[in-house]
């Protein structure tokens, strides 16, 4: 079981710096391991979490912002949902 957490490290938005921290900060603090894949430095990895955020969990508008949380492929949300 890998946990997935999709990020941008070059996010110019103060709130989603923040969500980004308290994700990582939460896992790190209840030794669970997890895997940083970044969105920002790596085209493949903004695709598939792209792609792989269900229908009924996108923005009505634009695309799925970070973090978003996978265990392996299986989504499992963004920091509200976690």
């Amino acid at each position: 079981m890998v946990i997935r957490v999709y990020i941008a490290s070059s996010s110019g938005s103060t709130a989603i710096k923040k969500k980004q921290q308290d994700v990582l900060g939460f896992l790190e603090a209840n030794k669970i391991g997890f895997e940083e894949k970044d969105i920002a430095a790596n085209e493949e990895n903004r695709k598939w979490m792209r792609e792989n955020v269900p229908e009924n969990s996108r923005p009505a508008t634009g695309y799925p912002l970070p973090p978003q949380i996978f265990n392996e492929s299986q989504y499992r949300g963004v920091r509200k949902q976690f």
